[in-house]
């Protein structure tokens, strides 16, 4: 179901994967971050067959409200909570811009460290 606002010029509709794109690049430019991971088993094969700009980053509505949840592989020798925080905010921040609606969440999930 698109997030929808009502304008006095009309209506404006925004899917999830229009969300989900947004997310997606804020986290794959934060500081520590190496790539997304797949949320589940079956989203990691189809990744392999056909790239989405959505992998790994989940959005859902609930009550009005936008919830993001974005897993990811963090660089081995950073600070974990420091990346996750870092990318909770800036997801948060560069989604709000861009759409001027607020999120209640950004969850971040930390599906692994890679070595360079």
């Amino acid at each position: 179901m698109p997030k929808s606002t009502h304008p006095p010029q009309g209506s404006i509709h925004i899917t999830p994967r229009a969300i989900a794109t947004i997310a997606y690049q804020a986290a794959v430019q934060s500081y520590g971050v190496v790539g997304l991971a797949s949320r589940n088993f079956l989203d990691g094969l189809s990744h392999l067959i056909v790239k989405d700009p959505t992998h790994g980053v989940e959005v859902r509505y609930q009550d009005d409200a936008i919830l993001i949840d974005i897993y990811i592989v963090v660089e081995y020798g950073t600070n974990v909570k420091v990346v996750a925080d870092s990318v909770a905010k800036t997801v948060r921040f560069q989604v709000e811009r861009a759409l001027g609606l607020p999120i209640r969440e950004a969850n971040v999930h930390v599906r692994g460290l890679r070595v360079s």
